[in-house]
């Protein structure tokens, strides 16, 4: 995490339609230096999207036009406005635009907002140092969304199929994987909801670490398990199937790439829910699942990112005719 006390020089500043705001804030976020460089996207009152890039020094204004325009247009790396800034808090001034997010009963919050989260709500506490995975994108939103329905509905059938003695021994059966759990706010999410074991894995070494102290930050870290993992391979995951629960806010490709392996990975009835994706992506994505057995539940669309709720069926086995040989 940077240090509070840094202070940028320069900031660029775009006002664009959340998918485009979200698009560029998290490329930049992914190679981002924290020693040098903050990024933050949030939503404006009016439902724009502001895009603020915070730089130590002055950055190379062409270059970075250049990113933002294979990012997302000339247009986009047209508008982006540079502005030199007198010495302040960078990460202070990530966290101004980043207000509460609430998806069903789970809020997502920093730590100066702690005190206004009901009692009644679900508190995922994270910082917003680097503006990535606070709950303000589409996609997460829809991924929080997802889960809260999921809880709801288990919570009613758990209620419906066993006493009273058996809620809790259910319950802990539960066995979620959070695929590309970068600041791992759907895991906490999970593991608050559920009180189960939730295997969360990232290809970034350094958002496994913000991963494991947001987990230990919202008092979760035993039930949380992260590990620094490309895709789906490892014995990690073979070990603890099957999953109940899959969870994958990632991208299109490496949604499409890891299809089969978890269709292998997910318990007959399971749920998964996939979700960065464009609205003009979904529909791909569906196909990709569809063929290795899951069909969709639900589809959320929220400020053009689609999350897709998927479920494995189970497969009847088939019985052979009584009665001896067929008649032909």
């Amino acid at each position: 995490m940077p240090n509070a006390g840094f202070a940028a020089s320069t900031v660029a500043r775009l006002a664009s339609d959340a998918a485009t705001a979200q698009k560029i804030a998290d490329a930049f976020a992914a190679g981002v230096d924290c020693e040098t460089m903050a990024v933050a996207a949030f939503e404006e009152a009016d439902g724009r999207w502001s895009l603020a890039l915070y730089f130590r020094d002055r950055p190379d204004e062409p270059a970075v036009r250049a990113r933002v325009a294979s990012l997302a247009g000339a247009g986009a790396a047209h508008a982006l406005a540079f502005e030199s800034l007198a010495p302040t808090d960078w990460v202070g001034k990530s966290r101004e635009g980043l207000s509460p997010v609430v998806a069903g009963r789970f809020v997502v919050h920093g730590g100066h907002d702690r005190a206004r989260v009901q009692a009644n709500r679900v508190g995922i506490e994270i910082e917003a140092s680097l503006a990535f995975g606070t709950g303000h994108h589409g996609s997460t939103r829809g991924c929080l969304l997802a889960l809260d329905r999921i809880v709801k509905a288990r919570k009613r059938n758990a209620r419906r199929a066993a006493p009273r003695s058996h809620r809790r021994r259910r319950q802990s059966k539960t066995r979620v994987l959070d695929i590309g759990t970068g600041t791992a706010v759907l895991a906490i999410a999970a593991a608050k909801a559920l009180r189960g074991p939730v295997l969360a894995s990232d290809i970034d070494a350094r958002a496994v670490t913000i991963a494991r102290a947001n987990a230990r930050l919202n008092r979760v870290a035993a039930y949380i398990d992260v590990v620094h993992t490309a895709g789906l391979r490892s014995h990690r995951f073979r070990d603890a199937r099957p999953f109940a629960l899959i969870l994958a806010n990632i991208l299109l490709d490496p949604l499409k790439l890891i299809a089969t392996p978890m269709a292998r990975l997910i318990a007959p009835e399971g749920l998964v829910v996939l979700s960065g994706l464009l609205v003009t992506q979904a529909d791909a994505a569906l196909a990709s699942y569809r063929a290795r057995g899951l069909v969709l539940a639900r589809r959320i669309t929220l400020e053009g990112w689609t999350t897709l709720v998927l479920v494995r069926r189970a497969t009847r086995r088939r019985t052979k005719p009584c009665g001896g040989r067929r008649r032909t």
